[in-house]
């Protein structure tokens, strides 16, 4: 048996978070050593010792905290940020006021930065912004007055720890589309396998059945008709893997098959339907269906209620257009709304003759299908020219189907 395609995800924010953490050692040691060299000139050294005491602690304690995003809570990056903080502002507790004015470092010195850069791996570039901001601030009171080297310094660490917010940003999205296509790639690959391995040879039969069928005609040909339907419902299966297990029964009065689907779970109302799942049954001999590569997601309520107008247009093919007639579905997806149409080749409805209907109390149109559109915030436009067809779109806006 053939082996399964498995999608492997890859991660491109794990060597930002890698990279975070030799950040944090290595700024941690050089500013323990820019005090280590020049503490004879500070005012009160055990103030920056005690400090940087504690700045070596959490250092290493917080090693896990920045190994992956999971980690990395929001409690965690408030109190980096308050750490960092915290030793700007005792600068001028411990250092002379000439060094400071000479544009001496500050206790944590560039260690700072890593605390704003764990906000941009994070969070992105809104909460890059957010803790740059407070670093910012920080700076600007440890000065006393906003000298042209601080505000440099400050502007780079906001513009850096921004720009690599977005670009966090841009790579997390980059990273989701990837594993999508990947995982749409290892399904084709099996749909493909499982249409070499097992379906051709029933497919074969199936055709065959229908061609004998129609060649010998009467209660044959009914059954070629039967296995014709069926071969093209299962080369929807194995093309799109869209068809969902259902019942098949003959209903007489129709003479068609009609997809009775079983009973749904409790709760299955909650969350997102792909609507292709609905449609993808409709498709036999008579009728085709052409729907989109990715997914139609809609809310589930709102995917049943167009399906059953999907599936109203369809009865009204089967009374009115006759037996012969060829019916085609096409789905389309436009992001801010959702497009079905179902068009037939049956001979047309004559001009008012859908007033006429109404008038007479047949609702089928105007309630099953106008009336279902409605509900959910759509429309329903029907375009019939006698002896050329019958076209019926129905429009679904996603804002209304939230």
């Amino acid at each position: 048996m053939a082996k399964r395609e498995r999608v492997v995800r890859m991660s491109v924010e794990q060597p930002l978070w890698r990279a975070l953490t030799a950040y944090r050692l290595l700024t941690m040691v050089y500013a323990v050593l820019l005090f280590a060299f020049a503490h004879k000139q500070f005012d009160r050294p055990w103030v920056a010792a005690g400090y940087l005491a504690v700045l070596v602690v959490w250092t290493l304690a917080t090693l896990p905290k920045v190994a992956n995003a999971a980690s990395c809570t929001k409690r965690f990056l408030c109190a980096d940020l308050t750490v960092a903080c915290v030793g700007i502002l005792l600068t001028p507790l411990a250092d002379t006021h000439e060094r400071i004015a000479a544009g001496g470092p500050t206790l944590p010195s560039i260690w700072t930065a890593g605390a704003v850069l764990a906000f941009a791996i994070k969070g992105g570039w809104r909460w890059a912004c957010f803790a740059s901001t407070f670093v910012a601030a920080a700076n600007l009171v440890q000065r006393g007055e906003p000298t042209r080297d601080t505000l440099h310094n400050v502007l780079l660490v906001w513009v850096a720890s921004i720009a690599i917010g977005y670009v966090v940003e841009v790579a997390r999205a980059s990273e989701a589309t990837l594993a999508r296509a990947l995982e749409i790639e290892a399904a084709t690959r099996e749909r493909e396998r499982l249409a070499r391995d097992i379906h051709d040879g029933v497919l074969q039969v199936l055709a065959m059945v229908q061609r004998r069928g129609t060649e010998l005609g009467g209660e044959a040909a009914e059954l070629g008709r039967m296995a014709g339907d069926q071969e093209v419902a299962l080369r929807t299966l194995v093309s799109s893997g869209l068809a969902r297990p259902s019942r098949i029964s003959r209903d007489e009065s129709l003479g068609a098959l009609v997809a009775a689907y079983e009973d749904e779970e409790p709760g299955a109302d909650e969350g997102e339907l792909d609507l292709r799942t609905l449609l993808a049954p409709h498709a036999g001999s008579r009728v085709s269906f052409a729907e989109p590569g990715t997914p139609v997601p809609l809310p589930v309520p709102a995917a049943r209620e167009l399906a059953a107008a999907v599936g109203a247009a369809l009865d009204n093919v089967r009374k009115h257009a006759g037996e012969g007639a060829r019916a085609w579905i096409l789905v389309e997806d436009w992001g801010d709304e959702v497009i079905v149409t179902v068009r037939d080749d049956g001979p047309g409805i004559p001009a008012g003759r859908l007033d006429q209907a109404e008038g007479e109390g047949r609702m089928g149109v105007a309630l099953s299908i106008r009336g279902r559109l409605r509900d959910l915030g759509g429309s329903a436009e029907l375009v019939s020219v006698p002896g050329q067809g019958t076209e019926v779109e129905l429009k679904v806006p996603r804002g209304s189907t939230q």
